[in-house]
């Protein structure tokens, strides 16, 4: 590679799907390529070889085993889950890509810098799974993101798994029946056996699914429907008070549920929501960008 040239790379990978972007400053060079999953936790070896790929079918000077030096990239993937995975990623990336300059993160940051940019600001992203992450004082901080099993709470999976706990109350007597609830129930005759099968087989896209029927039965007055979209509410307005959010800073909703929460948020918080400014992939170009160029 020329001296002094410099080629800018987003990474935006998860668990579905991974997208990579090329950038050449000098020349406005762009190119984007699209692979296969790349969750580092799920599957590292996987996930790696995933990325690897994708950046040599970028055909730029990146290829695996050329040098690229000068080359900045920014790994925004679901599963790194703190600095060692990071760290671990970093060096894989490095042997296939030597003299690059390679930094990982979750897709948090990342989702948030394209959403943002890279002022103060705090990004809800509430869809299959949830999180909220802020930018404060030139400070990242998460919460949430911890899959179904422990946390994403709001969540679309969340939604689902709590609503079939609630029918089985139902069905034992100890919460009263409603619409919504009389309706699930019908649907597996009302059989505990078949919703214990469906819930033992189901993945959190499955119970995601139902979310936006919690959210219809919800906002034509349902109880339970009510009562499962104020709890997700509720969660998501503690968890703004405890990352710092405060009235007056800018607040993005993204995911398939963030368009409904920011219907019902208290007004106090939904008069800060701003549109997000771009997707997950453009905030790890501007990561990229940003550390070529304090290194430059």
């Amino acid at each position: 590679m020329q001296s002094g040239r410099m080629i800018h790379i987003g990474v935006d990978g998860g668990g579905s799907g991974c997208r990579a972007a090329l950038v050449d400053p000098a020349s406005g060079t762009r190119r984007i390529a699209a692979g296969g999953p790349a969750n580092v936790t799920s599957d590292f070896d996987g996930g790696i070889a995933t990325i690897a790929g994708l950046l040599s079918d970028l055909k730029g000077p990146t290829s695996t085993g050329a040098d690229a030096t000068g080359v900045t990239i920014w790994l925004g993937l679901a599963g790194v889950t703190g600095p060692a995975m990071a760290e671990r990623v970093e060096a894989a990336l490095c042997r296939h890509f030597p003299g690059a300059r390679i930094r990982a993160s979750g897709d948090q940051e990342a989702m948030l810098a394209g959403a943002l940019g890279l002022g103060e600001g705090t990004l809800i992203g509430v869809g299959t799974g949830s999180f909220v992450v802020r930018r404060a004082e030139g400070q990242v901080r998460h919460l949430g993101g911890r899959g179904l099993v422990l946390g994403d709470q709001a969540s679309g999976g969340w939604l689902g798994l709590r609503l079939l706990q609630e029918v089985m109350l139902v069905l034992d007597g100890l919460r009263p029946a409603s619409p919504f609830a009389d309706d699930i129930l019908s649907r597996h005759g009302r059989d505990p056996g078949r919703l214990i099968a469906f819930a033992r087989g189901a993945v959190p896209a499955d119970l995601a699914r139902l979310a936006p029927e919690v959210v219809a039965a919800a906002e034509a007055g349902d109880q339970l429907g009510r009562e499962l979209l104020m709890a997700g509410v509720d969660y998501l307005t503690r968890a703004l008070e405890v990352i710092g959010w405060r009235a007056g800073e800018r607040l993005c909703l993204s995911g398939g549920l963030g368009e409904v929460y920011a219907r019902h948020l208290p007004a106090k918080i939904g008069r800060w929501i701003v549109p997000a400014e771009g997707t997950a992939l453009d905030g790890a170009l501007l990561l990229a960008a940003t550390v070529a160029e304090s290194v430059a």
